[in-house]
């Protein structure tokens, strides 16, 4: 077993952030009504500015809500990888260190305040280490959820309802934009954008779930695509509510930070679900906002630093990927609630346990046969146009 120190991580990792590479979108799916892969942006929502005074608990009988007790591994993320590859007929992981949900890299930027601890299996396969969350550790640590629970998780669907459109606003119908609060909420639907990014030397393909865009996507496939991540919130009427929501921001700004969502959404709710105000910040200045409001009044450090936990990720990574690479089987990596380490141990000597699809494998094979059969070609071409 092999770990990394999360002790002393404010001075540790203090100071100037890390190398970061700007997250750009090279492919994207998405899930139907029916939680059916499509490799299409048909389930992409756009923002339109929520009625406020709405109640959020409303069409709470009628929730289609997705089983997440499935194991989903990598399984989508793989298929979208695939369908990339045969479009530009070359492996897209090259020189790629890992391919992960965004949901585990946030669980790693979130470790030096967080206090849930959590475990995700890792295998290696031609030069790329593959991460997903392991799902019987989440089954087995998820607390039971009871009514008020339950409905507190649909306040940030309904939110997402309220808050989008199936097209974008000119092409709304007056029905659909008048009849959000109607809508049935269904949670099966998603749309996934998958990026390429960077932490130092580390270079990552990074699949998550996007709520809505602003406006619509750009021509020009290199700019920067105007995301919204949505959220809820109770709403603030003490200091003590304040810390708790910085607190919880960290998550919110971490979220959007990686797959480079520049605008988050807040909608802030009464204890009783009532949707009383909208907030709309941008994602890359909320650390350095609410450093300088702590300063401004005089409330001391903010409970989280954005710099820290781009470095301490950073460190992370870096060190996973030496411990890791060319490594077979099945690892581990665990981090206990409340810990001071991240644990890093082998689990399975051999094969990806799920982890990668019998049919990633088997195209990755075909993919390679092609390159080679490519380049061969291209040889006997050149020397025959030589002769």
């Amino acid at each position: 077993m092999q770990s990394f120190s999360t002790a002393d991580y404010a001075t540790r990792f203090a100071g100037k952030s890390a190398m970061i590479k700007r997250p750009r979108e090279i492919t994207y799916f998405s899930y139907d009504d029916n939680h059916e892969l499509r490799h299409d942006d048909s389930s992409l929502r756009y923002y339109y500015t929520p009625d406020l005074h709405t109640d959020l608990s409303g069409g709470y009988n009628s929730f289609i809500k997705h089983d997440d007790s499935v194991d989903e591994h990598l399984d989508s993320l793989l298929e979208a990888i695939i369908e990339l590859e045969k479009k530009e007929n070359k492996c897209v992981t090259e020189g790629v260190h890992f391919v992960t949900w965004r949901g585990m890299v946030t669980k790693l930027m979130t470790v030096p305040y967080m206090e849930d601890g959590f475990e995700m299996n890792a295998v290696f396969h031609n030069g790329t280490i593959y991460i997903e969350e392991n799902n019987q550790y989440k089954q087995a640590t998820r607390g039971f959820q009871d009514e008020r629970g339950a409905r507190m998780s649909y306040w940030g669907y309904k939110f997402e309802t309220l808050s989008t459109l199936s097209k974008p606003w000119a092409e709304a119908s007056r029905e659909e934009i008048e009849n959000r609060d109607k809508e049935v909420v269904n949670n099966k639907a998603q749309y996934c954008s998958i990026v390429k990014t960077g932490f130092g030397s580390c270079s990552l393909i990074i699949a998550g779930e996007v709520d809505a865009i602003w406006d619509c996507k750009p021509m020009n496939t290199s700019n920067p695509i105007n995301y919204v991540e949505l959220k809820t919130s109770r709403a603030i009427q003490s200091q003590s509510q304040q810390f708790n929501f910085e607190k919880k921001l960290q998550r919110f700004w971490a979220q959007s930070f990686l797959l480079g969502v520049p605008k988050l959404i807040i909608g802030f709710r009464t204890d009783n679900g009532i949707l009383t105000s909208v907030d709309i910040r941008d994602t890359q200045s909320i650390p350095s906002k609410m450093k300088k409001v702590h300063m401004a009044q005089g409330l001391g450090p903010p409970p989280w630093d954005g710099n820290v936990a781009i470095n301490f990720t950073t460190a992370f990574l870096e060190w996973l990927k030496s411990v890791l690479a060319g490594q077979s089987g099945l690892w581990r990596i665990r981090y206990k609630q409340r810990g001071r380490e991240i644990e890093v141990f082998q689990v399975q000597e051999s094969g990806y346990a799920g982890v990668l699809t019998d049919r990633f494998l088997a195209w990755r094979t075909e993919l390679q046969e092609r390159v080679v059969s490519q380049a061969a070609a291209a040889t006997a071409t050149a020397v025959t146009a030589a002769d």
